[in-house]
C-alpha cells in the first residue's frame, strides 16, 4: 500500500513555521492540530503536531482503523513540526498521534494539544471539529464591553460548576442548551452581572472540577459541542449577562494521553522535578521560558475570547506560578538567575498575556487568584505590574469568615478582622470572593459554619452578606450560597434545590437578589470601589457592641450610603451615628426584614438626621439596630 505521506505536498509555509518557532503565532490552533482543508478539489483534513524529538509520528483514527502504518507524517526539521493532509476525512472523526521517541520506543497514543473538540471522558481521543457556529447576536454587547470602564461598574459574579448546578430528571448533566434555558433566567432573577464557570475546557478526572485540563482549546464534551457552548455565551450576552471562565495555566495533569513527556521528552514541562512537578497536586508545571509553550498558552487564552466571546478569564493558582519555592521545602526548588524565589519567566508570561488582551480586547477582564503580597498584580504592565484587571482578596475572605463563625459573645476579641481589610483595600483592585474553595474539603457550607441556633445562623449569614455587598470591592458568590445550602458542595450531584420550600432559604435567596439590585442602583456601592475617597469609617472601634458603620460615596452628585452592621443578637436602641448630610436618610436595605426571614426590627424605613454632632460629623442619626443585621441608608436630603 502506498503511504499518504507521498501523496500531497507540505501545506505549512516557511513563514508559518518560522513564526511558530519564534513563538509569535497569535492563533496557533488555526494552523496546528486538525484543520478541514481543500487541496484542489479534494476535501480532507490537514494534521500537524509539534514533536521535535520524536523519531516518527503518524496520525491514527477511526478513518484508518487506528493503524499507525497508514498515515505517517512528514517532518519539518527546523520547526520540529510534523504534518500530513489526509483526503476524505471529515468533521467528527476521532484521532490521536502515534509516536516513536528518539530512541525508537513506542509512546502512549497522544491527544492533540490543539484539539478544538474531544471525545467525552473517559474516552480521550481528539475530534476533528466542524466550523464553529457563528450566528452571533451579541454585537451590541461586545461594542458596549469595549467602552465600559469595568472597574467603576457594578460587578457581581455567580460562580458555577456547570455539571452540578442542576441535573436532569435522570440525574444526568444538563447540556449547554438546557443550561441556557434554566441558568440564564435564574441569574437574571438573582441580578448577578456575570456567570463564572469553573474550567470548561476538557479534563479527564471529574474530581478535579476542570482544574487539571488536557485540552486547553476545547470545551468539555460532557456538556455538548463547542458550538453549543458558543450559543450559550451568545444567549447570555443577549440576556445582559457576562461570561467568565476559569483558565488554568499553572499546571497540567500527568495523564498518559496528555502533554506529559509529549514526544518522549519534557516538551511542555520542565525536566527537573524541582521546577516541573507540583507536589501538592501531582501535576506538571509548564516551562514558561520556552517560546512554543508560551505561544500555546497565550493562544488558548485568546481562543476563548476570539472564538467564544467570553468576557473574562480567571487565572487559577497564580501564586504557584509566581514563586519557585511554592509549597516546597528548602533544597526542593531551584532559585532564579539572581538567586531569588520569584519565577521570572512566569511573571513575564503573565505580563505578556495581560498586556496583549488589554490591547487587543479592551473590556475583557483578567482575574488573578493570587494569595500572596506580590506587588502590583492589578497595576498596568507599563507601570511595572502584572496587568490583571482584578485580584481575588483572599485575606478579606479568610478574615471575614474567621470573624463571622465566632460566637457573638466573643466577637469583641476579633473585631479587627473586619476592619483590617481596609488597611490594604486599595493596594490592588479586589474581588471579594466566597468561592467554591470555601465550601469543600470539610470546611462546611457558609450557613453551616455560622454560630447559634437555626434562626441565628440565617441572621448571621444575612448580616455578613450585607457587610460584603456594602464593602468596597467587586463581589463573587459560589452557587448554593445564595439560598444557604446546608451541605458542602459535591461535584457529582446537584445543589439541594428542595431547600427553597423553606421560607428561610427563600428569604436568603431574595436578599442576595435585592443586594445585587442595590449594587446596580446605588452608584455609591460600585463607582469608587478602588478609590480611597469612596469610603470612610464612621464606627470602626466599637468592640464592646460589635457594631461597624461606614460611608460609601459615588461620583460627584451620587447620594452617599451609610452601612451599619450589628453582629450581636441584641437589639440596640438609640444608637447614634454621625453622618455628613442633613435631612432624610432612607433605609434601602435591612437584612432583618421579615421578607428575608428576619424579626423585622428597624427604623420604619427612614430616619431624619439631627443637628447633633457625632464622631466628627455635624449631623447624626439615632438608629434602632436590629439583631445580627446590616442596614443600608441612603442620604436623600430634604425632599
Amino acid at each position: 500500500m502506498r503511504l499518504a505521506i507521498d501523496e500531497y505536498d507540505p501545506l505549512l509555509s516557511k513563514e508559518t513555521l518560522d513564526a511558530f518557532s519564534r513563538g509569535v503565532l497569535r492563533k496557533p490552533a488555526d494552523v496546528l492540530g486538525a484543520q478541514l482543508w481543500d487541496v484542489g478539489d479534494v476535501e480532507g483534513v490537514h494534521f500537524s503536531v509539534w514533536a521535535p524529538h520524536a523519531k516518527r509520528v503518524a496520525v491514527v483514527g477511526d478513518f484508518n482503523r487506528w493503524d499507525g502504518r497508514r498515515h505517517v507524517m512528514r517532518r519539518h526539521d527546523k520547526a520540529g513540526i510534523w504534518e500530513i493532509f489526509i483526503p476524505h476525512v471529515a468533521a467528527g472523526a476521532a484521532y490521536k498521534f502515534e509516536m516513536l521517541d528518539q530512541h525508537g520506543h513506542v509512546l502512549p497514543l497522544k491527544a492533540d494539544p490543539y484539539a478544538k473538540q474531544t471525545e467525552c471522558p473517559p474516552a480521550s481521543a481528539s475530534i476533528v471539529a466542524p466550523p464553529l457556529w457563528r450566528a452571533w447576536h451579541d454585537a451590541s454587547w461586545l461594542a458596549r464591553r469595549r467602552t465600559l470602564p469595568f472597574d467603576a461598574a457594578p460587578l457581581s459574579i455567580y460562580e458555577v460548576h456547570a455539571p452540578s448546578w442542576q441535573r436532569d430528571a435522570e440525574g444526568g448533566w444538563l447540556d449547554w442548551d438546557a443550561l441556557a434555558a434554566r441558568l440564564i433566567p435564574y441569574v437574571q432573577d438573582q441580578n448577578f452581572t456575570h456567570i463564572e464557570f469553573l474550567p470548561v475546557n476538557e479534563y479527564p478526572f471529574g474530581g478535579s472540577w476542570g482544574y487539571q485540563p488536557t485540552a486547553m482549546y476545547a470545551p468539555t464534551a460532557r456538556l455538548g459541542s463547542p458550538g453549543a457552548f458558543a450559543r450559550f455565551v451568545d444567549s447570555c450576552h443577549v440576556a445582559g449577562i457576562g461570561v467568565i471562565v476559569d483558565w488554568v495555566s499553572a499546571h497540567f495533569p500527568a495523564d498518559a494521553h496528555g502533554l506529559r513527556a509529549f514526544d518522549g521528552t519534557p516538551l511542555y514541562e520542565h525536566g527537573d522535578p524541582r521546577e516541573g512537578y507540583h507536589q501538592d497536586w501531582h501535576t506538571l508545571i509548564y516551562n514558561y521560558g520556552k517560546p512554543q509553550v508560551r505561544q500555546y498558552l497565550i493562544g488558548s487564552a485568546l481562543a476563548w475570547i476570539d472564538r467564544f466571546h467570553v468576557d473574562g478569564l480567571r487565572v487559577d493558582a497564580v501564586a504557584s506560578m509566581l514563586y519557585r519555592d511554592y509549597s516546597r521545602a528548602e533544597g526542593e526548588w531551584i532559585p532564579n538567575e539572581h538567586g531569588g524565589r520569584e519565577n521570572l519567566e512566569a511573571a513575564a508570561f503573565l505580563r505578556d498575556l495581560n498586556n496583549l488582551i488589554a490591547n487587543e480586547h479592551p473590556g475583557v477582564m483578567m482575574f488573578a487568584e493570587e494569595s500572596t503580597a506580590w506587588p502590583g498584580v492589578t497595576r498596568k504592565v507599563e507601570q511595572g505590574g502584572l496587568g490583571f484587571a482584578f485580584k481575588w482578596n483572599m485575606g478579606w475572605m479568610h478574615d471575614g469568615l474567621g470573624y463571622i463563625r465566632q460566637d457573638p459573645l466573643f466577637r469583641r476579641y476579633h473585631h479587627n478582622k473586619l476592619t483590617f481589610g481596609m488597611v490594604y483595600a486599595y493596594a490592588e483592585k479586589f474581588i471579594l470572593p466566597l468561592s467554591h474553595d470555601e465550601v469543600v474539603h470539610g470546611k462546611g457550607s457558609l450557613i453551616a459554619r455560622m454560630p447559634g441556633d437555626r434562626w441565628q445562623k440565617f441572621a448571621n449569614l444575612r448580616a455578613f452578606f450585607g457587610f460584603m455587598w456594602g464593602h468596597p470591592g467587586k463581589k463573587l458568590l459560589f452557587m448554593g450560597g445564595e439560598f444557604a445550602q446546608w451541605n458542602e458542595w459535591q461535584h457529582d450531584r446537584a445543589l439541594d434545590w428542595q431547600l427553597l420550600e423553606d421560607p428561610l432559604h427563600q428569604g436568603m435567596q431574595q436578599l442576595v437578589s435585592d443586594l445585587n439590585r442595590l449594587l446596580h442602583q446605588e452608584p455609591a456601592l460600585h463607582q469608587r470601589d478602588h478609590d480611597p475617597g469612596g469610603f470612610a469609617w464612621v464606627v470602626g472601634d466599637d468592640t464592646h457592641s460589635s457594631v461597624y458603620a461606614f460611608l460609601r460615596y459615588g461620583s460627584e452628585g451620587a447620594a452617599p450610603l451609610l452601612v451599619v452592621c450589628n453582629f450581636t443578637p441584641q437589639i440596640r436602641d438609640d444608637y447614634r451615628i454621625g453622618v455628613p448630610e442633613a435631612g432624610l436618610w432612607r433605609e434601602v436595605c435591612n437584612t432583618d426584614s421579615r421578607y428575608y426571614g428576619g424579626s423585622n426590627v428597624g427604623n420604619g424605613g427612614e430616619v431624619r438626621a439631627q443637628n447633633i454632632p457625632c464622631r466628627g460629623y455635624a449631623y447624626s442619626l439615632n438608629l434602632r439596630l436590629p439583631p445580627l443585621a446590616t442596614l443600608m441608608l441612603r442620604a436623600e436630603g430634604n425632599p
